[in-house]
């Protein structure tokens, strides 16, 4: 019970020394690895973003050697562009690893299945839509749940070519 709150000084030195060296480690890897890292969060950057997070726990706390939290989170880094690059490289991997746009609202209709699977409710998409500062739902075209959870509003239009809702199933 003594040395719940203060071990000793060399304790709290060693504990000083690897917090600091380990949030340098840190942020220069980030640096390094670009602004994919720093991007809005799909479920595999989320894991990313929880893993570096406890690696740089344990090395703050001086749990384990400097050298090999490190190690970790390069690699951590590392396998984020390697996930990145077979998502660029195949679509199968892509949906695999980032899954596909949801449509949740299409052409004035509520679509219960992607509501489902997304688990929203029409007060989000309604909330959704608002947030766009639109007021008439026959102004909106489609409302789409993003592969980081964000919803999309997509006004109505009568232009002609390619749409962004051409990688979207709109067949509901």
């Amino acid at each position: 019970m003594k040395e719940l709150f203060f071990k000793d000084w060399p304790s709290l030195l060693h504990v000083g020394i690897c917090t600091i060296v380990a949030f340098l480690v840190l942020f220069l890897f980030i640096r390094i690895s670009g602004k994919r890292t720093l991007a809005k969060l799909n479920a595999f950057d989320f894991v990313v973003t929880v893993a570096l997070g406890s690696t740089l726990a344990y090395m703050m706390l001086a749990m384990v050697p400097l050298v090999e939290g490190a190690l970790v989170l390069a690699l951590i880094i590392m396998m984020q562009y390697i996930f990145a690059w077979l998502a660029k490289s195949s679509h199968k991997m892509e949906v695999l690893i980032n899954s596909t746009p949801l449509l949740v609202f299409y052409n004035g209709k509520f679509l219960e299945y992607g509501m489902k699977q997304g688990s929203i409710t029409e007060e989000e998409i309604y909330a959704a839509i608002r947030g766009e500062g639109i007021d008439y739902i026959e102004d909106v075209k489609a409302v789409v749940m993003e592969l980081n959870g964000e919803m999309t509003v997509v006004r109505k239009s009568s232009g002609s070519g390619l749409s962004s809702l051409d990688d979207v199933d709109t067949n509901v």
